[in-house]
């Protein structure tokens, strides 16, 4: 009976869409909208995956929410490239962190499971059920090629495959704030490797998506906006109103660690630039890796790095501060930061506009503003965390590994460093801070026996051997004297 339900809804839906979108011109993939959504003051912290808790309320930190379908309800989920699951909040959960959001109730289409999750984050944690459902993830464009490719049977079964996924229904959730944003749950984008639903029960969502795409076409792209209506998520296609082609993109293969083995989407960060110099990094910390790793993550609201470089940065900066919330930096101080990624002739230098350097709302301080580039020595999957702040100056394609190669990130630059520099100064006055050098080069502890060790040595031997020899000097005097 089961089996049958599904094939009806499966039926309707396809019923449905080939009405509401009869005659339309229809592209491969899918693109629908983003929502940013202000975080509130009570979750204004950093990302889940952050636990410095720097105050950042009313600085336009958003989280980019997308729509999806569950059943027969529609639900706000957090888009996340720094997980893997997709869960939402069931009608179970009554802690106060689901209060004021949609919850999942039981659709004749839900086929729970015995099965359990739970997933921990920096800044709270979820657990529930594992269960099956209908997804709608979209306005479903079915075109009039892919009819003329396939039986209905064999669309109807395509249909089947991705709207047929493995969720999680959240019973319990603390530290979350999803009442202040308003999502009922997170879409996660990384690899499977890192589920908390094992792939014993199912697939993920993009999975299932990609299982209905062209081997080309298997990947998501999105635009991360600072308003609310420059944002955009996209599985198969890319967004026109950014780029018709991939023609303009530095793709590179996600890194790994171990034998083509993948967690989060990571590149190799070569450099940061200050104001076009050069600003080296300390050595990285990933096992084999020949640069530092940075990850990107659109989980994260700021960019993350080691302690001993994000010091030096904004000491390079210039007109900034260390306080025990974090790094601030005058609201007028503009300058132009770049972070060169990928390896070999793909490297390329991604820039930021000077508005995500500097939080103005962030600080009750007119004077003083937050950095958008923090310390966290905690940052296990990489060297660097790459959150908002770095991509909402990118256009930014995830293609999965396909036909034996391995998977891949594409990056377009949306931000022109000398206009951005204009509008900023426009905004925030002329910049009065007096220019500072830039220490472009760390500085590495002798690890072994470097050159402060062998002067250090070299001392103690000298001293000891003038002892020995004043005491040589004393006997034989002793000894002389005692002959007489």
């Amino acid at each position: 009976m089961q089996y049958v339900l599904r094939i009806l809804t499966a039926l309707g839906f396809l019923l449905h869409f080939l009405g509401l979108h009869a005659g339309a011109s229809v592209g491969k993939g899918i693109t629908v909208p983003l929502f940013p959504r202000p975080r509130s003051p009570s979750t204004s912290t950093l990302s889940y995956r952050n636990d410095n808790n720097i105050s950042v309320a009313n600085s336009h930190e958003y989280a980019y929410l997308a729509r999806v379908e569950i059943g027969t309800q529609s639900f706000l989920v957090l888009i996340d490239t720094g997980s893997s699951d997709l869960w939402v909040v069931s009608s179970e959960c009554m802690e106060e962190d689901c209060d004021a959001v949609a919850k999942y109730l039981p659709t004749s289409t839900l086929s729970p499971s015995n099965a359990t999750f739970s997933l921990n984050y920096l800044l709270g944690a979820v657990s529930g059920q594992i269960g099956t459902e209908l997804i709608t993830l979209g306005p479903y464009q079915i075109s009039s090629q892919v009819f003329g490719a396939c039986k209905s049977q064999n669309l109807l079964w395509k249909l089947l495959s991705i709207m047929t996924v493995y969720e999680a229904l959240a019973n319990e959730t603390t530290g979350l704030g999803l009442s202040g944003t308003g999502n009922s749950g997170i879409l996660g984008l990384a690899f499977p490797l890192e589920a908390a639903i094992p792939d014993t029960s199912g697939r993920t969502l993009l999975e299932n998506l990609f299982a209905a795409f062209d081997a080309d076409d298997r990947y998501f792209a999105f635009k991360l906006g600072r308003d609310q209506l420059d944002s955009s998520f996209s599985v198969g296609q890319l967004d026109s109103a950014y780029a018709n082609s991939t023609s303009g993109f530095a793709f590179n293969p996600v890194y790994s660690s171990y034998k083509s083995i993948y967690d989060y989407w990571k590149l190799p960060l070569q450099a940061i630039t200050v104001n076009s110099t050069t600003f080296n990094l300390s050595r990285t910390k990933v096992p084999g890796a020949p640069s530092p790793i940075a990850v990107l993550d659109t989980g994260t609201t700021l960019i993350l790095g080691p302690t001993p470089d994000v010091d030096r940065l904004w000491s390079s900066i210039g007109g900034a501060r260390k306080t025990d919330a974090g790094w601030q930096v005058r609201c007028n101080r503009g300058i132009i930061i770049g972070f060169v990624l990928g390896q070999g002739d793909d490297t390329r230098e991604f820039v930021l506009d000077p508005f995500d350097l500097s939080w103005r709302q962030g600080s009750s301080d007119n004077d003083w503003c937050m950095g958008g580039i923090q310390a966290n020595d905690r940052v296990a999957s990489g060297d660097w965390l790459l959150g908002d702040s770095f991509l909402r100056n990118v256009y930014a394609i995830h293609h999965v590994a396909v036909d034996g190669q391995p998977p891949k990130i594409g990056l377009l630059g949306t931000t022109d460093a000398n206009s951005s520099l204009v509008l900023f100064q426009r905004e925030r006055g002329a910049d009065t801070t007096s220019p500072v050098p830039i220490l472009a080069s760390p500085e590495h502890q002798p690890t072994g026996w470097g050159s402060g060790s062998i002067i250090g040595l070299t001392v103690a031997l000298s001293f000891l051997l003038g002892v020995l020899i004043t005491c040589l000097i004393f006997y034989c005097v002793e000894r002389k004297m005692g002959r007489r």
